[in-house]
């Protein structure tokens, strides 16, 4: 599976609600898990964004859904990376030309 890191940041909404958050982090792990996908881990932040996720899932396509559905319940606005673990990234390079 492909891993993926999911930054989200609070909307006025989320941090209005900031007490839910717990119960939405519980609900966006079941909303992966149901699109096949896993949330490997969950990490507050400080900084230019509030939270992340480690995300697996199989495909780009996928994990744009995870996206999408979490971020239309209006509480987080996310922003997804294509990360490489250290095993894909030697692979990638040892194929340069």
């Amino acid at each position: 599976m492909a891993h993926y890191l999911m930054m989200f940041r609070f909307t006025q909404q989320g941090i209005t609600r900031i007490k839910e958050a717990p119960a939405r982090i519980d609900a966006a792990k079941e909303l992966a898990r149901k699109m096949e996908c896993k949330v490997k881990d969950c990490y507050a932040l400080m900084g230019a964004y509030d939270s992340t996720f480690i995300l697996e899932a199989p495909n780009d396509e996928t994990a744009a859904r995870v996206a999408l559905a979490i971020g239309s319940l209006g509480n987080v606005q996310a922003e997804t990376i294509r990360a490489f673990t250290e095993e894909e990234f030697r692979g990638i390079v040892a194929k340069l030309p």
